[in-house]
């Protein structure tokens, strides 16, 4: 039986590649897809979900919600200069006038999950692969509801590496450090998926001319649109390769098998300061479960397998 998921996400390049990664994995039934304020400024999130939407065209249409648009503590920060102006990198999806691939729910993003996983109690997987808040706000405002949830599995945190925002802290958990603080010690079942596995798996270009550019679909060249991809300099933006960030968050969801977990205390740095949004291993008995290897090559061939 497919697991039902929620995927509560900020969509810039990599959450496009995770959506794609869900709708198309039958290991799994996307019920709702959330918007947080995160790689870009909420509306342009909402827009880059219905985008995505439309690209996919899943037939089970999910419920949609907008989320948070600051975070609960911190200044805003967005990643326009990773994801481009509209966080797809400017790639073009023609939209149809009259056609919607998705219900839209009539309040929070926060509500929706709370709604649904007293909806479906003990079944659901929320994964996060943006900023904490609309996780947080549902703690905060149904913690009884959300014991419910199956398990959180979140994209964010950099454990026993550097950072990718500052030298010591990850995009996602910086973000919003409170929320991540308030998720983290809420004694859910959690899966941390940080920078030191999603370092591991990477777009490159002989991926890309070996694997990607063949399939020749309409995925297959989103994927080489929203990353930027030229053959010529066989690069991506002037990068040499796109991690995988988000799609991995998926991928241990469809696969658990994929990353060797180790259960570890993880607190949150919310002081401002050089270390402010670091993930901290703690000594401590609330410990949560941290991905800390994978198994890349099997994860690739999953991720392009799902584009064909």
């Amino acid at each position: 039986m497919a697991k039902k998921v929620i995927l509560d996400c900020d969509v810039g390049v990599d959450d496009a590649l995770a959506l794609i990664l869900a709708f198309h994995s039958p290991e799994l039934e996307v019920k709702a897809v959330t918007g947080v304020n995160g790689n870009v400024p909420l509306d342009q999130v909402f827009e880059n979900i219905q985008k995505v939407l439309f690209l996919i065209k899943p037939p089970n249409k999910p419920l949609i919600a907008k989320g948070a648009d600051q975070p609960l503590k911190g200044k805003t920060i967005y990643a326009h200069s990773v994801h481009g102006k509209d966080g797809l990198g400017d790639a073009n999806i023609d939209r149809v006038e009259g056609q919607q691939w998705w219900q839209l729910f009539p309040g929070r993003a926060d509500q929706l999950i709370s709604e649904m996983v007293r909806q479906y109690p003990n079944e659901l997987s929320l994964v996060a692969t943006g900023p904490l808040t609309n996780l947080a706000l549902s703690l905060q405002n149904d913690l009884e509801g959300m014991k419910k949830l199956k398990e959180i599995v979140i994209m964010g945190g950099a454990v026993r590496t550097g950072g990718n925002i500052t030298p010591h802290a990850e995009f996602n958990i910086y973000s919003d450090p409170l929320a991540a603080k308030i998720v983290l010690q809420s004694g859910l079942p959690i899966l941390l998926v940080p920078l030191d596995v999603t370092h591991q798996v990477s777009l490159t270009p002989q991926l890309m001319e070996e694997k990607v550019k063949p399939i020749n679909n309409s995925l297959s060249r989103f994927v080489i649109e929203v990353t930027g991809y030229q053959s010529k300099t066989r690069q991506f933006r002037n990068r040499e390769l796109i991690h995988l960030h988000d799609p991995l968050a998926v991928g241990v969801v469809i696969d658990p098998t994929l990353v060797k977990r180790e259960r570890l205390s993880i607190d949150v740095e919310i002081q401002e300061g050089e270390f402010f949004g670091k993930t901290i291993e703690v000594s401590g008995d609330l410990k949560i479960d941290v991905c800390l290897t994978v198994n890349a090559r099997r994860f690739l061939e999953l991720f392009v397998s799902r584009l064909e």
